[in-house]
This record gives structure tokens, sequence and C-alpha cells, in this order.
């Protein structure tokens, strides 16, 4: 279990985290949502180390986080971040390698190779493990860094905003699979998404954030409603269920005399 005690964050005069507490259990996707610039980016980027709490503490198992335990806390992590470019002189199955980087030597271990060929194929892109990757889509790069996170064997599975350069196909594809992965090696999955209704499909719990405040943590049955989205978007929306009764998110376009206002 990960867990989060009274968790605050400062840069200078800015709060962007204010005394959050949760717990993540293992088998579970968790989403986090919220307004741009709420501290979603800055909660996963606290939870990996790379950002240091003004205070409290945060916890995996019997292990916590500290400035001293920071290498062996990461190694439990695969972490993809927001906007990482691929720009390198690599192909496509040298980056997915790269997520066992720990173990690699100057002669790559056929079974190393066939794990990574095996996550490429899971997600439909097999036939791009010879390709460069800097003749790749942003979305390509966005699934090629998903299987590197997957090809680290993660305890604690951290993904930002993992669909945002992806078509819809695709979206779901990532999605599916980590969906299946999460349940299958008990991953602890915490991800940022904006999309309302993949976050209602995907999700067992959400994680709602407001200026850099936890004010729910629930299922998507629970917390999305119209007055939540409102409270968080300033938009109208209508929230419906569809015949397995998971929500989906209807937005209402302002009317022309609105817009004039």
């Amino acid at each position: 279990m990960l867990e989060v005690k009274k968790l605050n964050v400062r840069l200078g005069e800015i709060v962007l985290a204010k005394d959050i507490s949760f717990k993540l259990k293992q088998g579970q996707v968790n989403v986090i949502l919220g307004p741009n610039g709420t501290g979603k980016s800055t909660l996963l980027k606290t939870l990996f180390g790379d950002i240091k709490t003004e205070s409290g503490e945060i916890q995996y198992g019997k292990d916590v986080l500290s400035k001293k335990s920071l290498g062996a806390w990461r190694t439990k992590f695969g972490y993809m971040p927001q906007d990482i470019h691929l720009d390198v002189n690599m192909t496509v199955i040298e980056v997915v390698l790269l997520g066992r980087l720990d173990a690699l030597s100057m002669r790559i271990e056929t079974k190393m190779l066939e794990e990574a060929l095996g996550i490429l194929q899971s997600i439909g892109l097999e036939h791009l493990a010879n390709r460069d990757v800097r003749t790749l889509s942003g979305g390509q790069c966005q699934m090629i860094l998903f299987a590197q996170a997957l090809m680290r064997q993660p305890e604690i599975l951290m993904l930002d905003e993992p669909v945002s350069a992806l078509d819809l196909h695709y979206q779901h594809v990532l999605l599916n699979h980590l969906v299946k992965q999460t349940k299958q090696q008990n991953y602890t999955t915490l991800m940022v998404l904006h999309d309302l209704n993949l976050a209602a499909q995907y999700a067992d719990n959400l994680l709602i954030l407001k200026q850099g405040e936890l004010i729910a943590f629930g299922s998507p049955q629970e917390l999305l409603t119209s007055e939540l989205i409102h409270e968080l978007y300033h938009v109208e929306a209508d929230v419906l269920t569809d015949e397995n009764g998971t929500p989906f998110v209807r937005t209402r376009r302002p009317s022309a005399a609105e817009i004039m206002v």
C-alpha cells in the first residue's frame, strides 16, 4: 500500500500541495483529476522524490521516502512523466530496454530481449521495434515510453497524462493494457488524466485536486456529478450512466446569448 500522510509542498510563497492524505491499494487504477495548475503533476513528482516536501510522509509498505533512501525508493517505480521528447539516436527496442537499465550489460540476454518485444507486441507496436525513435510521431513516442515503464517491472506505476498525444484507438489500447497489467501484476497505479469519460471508464478511484488540496477520493460513480464538474471547471455538464452503471459526462455548450454576455 502506498500511503501519503499530511503532505505539504511549497515553492517560496506558493503552496503546491496542502495537507494531502490518501492510501492507494495494490491492484487498483487511481486517476488524479483537476483543473490546470492545481498540483496534479506536482503530486506525482513529489511521490517520485523529484520535489522536496515541506512536511508530511510518503510510505510504501515499510519504506518511507527520504533523501537517504531516494535511490532505492525509485527502483520500485515505473514513472512516465509528462512531455518527454525522444531526441536520441536509438531504436524503439533499445529505448524499451532502458527500462531495465540496472540489469543491462554489453550483451543483452535473449530473455530480456524477448520480454521487451513481448511488451511491444501486447500494445500493437512490435513492427516499430527497429525504427529510429526520432522518426516516430508524438503518439508513438508516448506508447514507447509506456512500454519502457512496464519493462521496469515496477511495483508502483505512475503516468502523467499518458494518452494526451494518442488517437482514440491507442488511448483505449494503452488504458486497457494498463488495467490488465495492474490487475495481473498487482501494481499500485496512479495517473493523471484530463478526459473525464476515460477516467470514469478505467479508474477504480478518483483523486480530485483543487488548488493543491485533495477535496475528494472515491469511485467515479460516487464522485462524478454535475456539481463537482462545475466547481472544478466552471462548465455546465450532464452526468449520465451507461448500461453498466458507468458515468459519462456530456458538457453543454453555452447558448449564443450566453456567449455574448
